[in-house]
Order: structure tokens, then sequence, then C-alpha cells
């Protein structure tokens, strides 16, 4: 029984991983493409996990540091308030929680199902791609990788720039909320 291609996937002749063409020796422009958006995209990895770091940093230092940030988390604190301020307590709570977590989910480790040689964890199977690759003279082998290595890094990056951006929001939404209860709580 023959399966079907999907209507999305591309045909035998579309560009992708298992079509890639040989690689040349010498400058290839699209072989140096292709290590320079490796590099980029790597990059662009290390820089969400800073946003995410800043922004953990940040909240814990709330949490500690304010007697605000302290309160949001006591049950004292919402009996003796007012409707509207254990409302904005809540909310301030949750969106500490969320950026918390949205923070921590970028820096968390995370292993695609298709490692390449370029990826520590991989090893060490990939390991044995490499020198198999290398017995044989496969002069493809390593531009394959680094196509493979630039979708993977593609991959996390989107995963941990969605989660820096849910982070960012989480931070919004608990500055307006610490801008409001500071605004309806008791005078000093």
């Amino acid at each position: 029984m023959k399966s079907e291609p999907m209507p999305d996937a591309p045909g035998p002749d579309a560009p992708g991983v298992e079509n890639l063409p040989e690689a040349h020796s010498g400058n290839d422009p699209y072989w140096e493409h292709l290590k320079k958006v490796n590099d980029v995209f790597y990059d662009q990895i290390k820089t969400a996990d800073q946003k995410a770091a800043y922004l953990f940093t940040f909240m814990v230092a709330f949490l500690l540091a304010s007697a605000e940030g302290r309160d949001i988390f006591s049950i004292a604190a919402y009996q003796n308030a007012m409707i509207l301020e254990a409302a904005i307590r809540a909310a301030m709570a949750v969106a500490v929680l969320f950026t918390l977590f949205s923070a921590l989910g970028v820096v968390l480790p995370r292993r695609l199902a298709k490692g390449t040689s370029l990826f520590w964890g991989a090893w060490p199977e990939q390991g044995y791609r490499v020198l198999s690759a290398r017995e044989k003279g496969d002069t493809t082998f390593l531009f394959d990788e680094y196509a493979r290595n630039v979708e993977n890094l593609a991959t996390l990056a989107r995963r941990k720039f969605r989660l820096v951006g849910i982070a960012f929001r989480g931070l919004m939404v608990w500055l307006a909320c610490y801008v409001l209860l500071l605004a309806v709580g008791p005078a000093s």
C-alpha cells in the first residue's frame, strides 16, 4: 500500500534537508551563509536566555525586597484588603508567577528529536556518524549537519522567544498592578 504525500508537503525537487546540494570545496557562498545563519541563531538563543535571566532576577528581587511583593502571597493581606485591592493583589500574584515560570521555561534544557553532531547532548551517537562520514569520504555530511542544526536552532529560538514574550507581558501586567496597588492602597 503506497502512502500519499501530505498536501502541504514539499515535492521531491523542493529544497530541504533531504535534498541539499552537494557541498563544494573552496568558497561556497551557500556553505558560508549556512555557517553564518548557524552562528546568528545560536547568538539569538543566548540572547533569549539572557533576557529570561534578567526577568527572573528582577522578579525575585521584587519579591524579596518589596513589602508589596511579599504581601501578594500573604492570606492576611487579602483578608484585610478592600475588594478592589485584593483583586489587584491577586492579578499581581498571577502575573509574577506567570513571569517567573515563563522565564524559567526559557532556560530549561531542551532536547529535540533530531540531534546533530553540533549538539553535545546527541553524543556519542552523532560522533559515530561523523567518523563514518569521514571514513566514507562523504563530502556533503558537514553541510547537511549544519543545515539540520540550523533547523534545530531555529526551532529552539522560536520556542524561547515565545516564552520571553509571554514573560514580558507578565511583567507589564505586574507593573500595571503595582502602580494600581500603590494608587488604591491606604496612604502611609
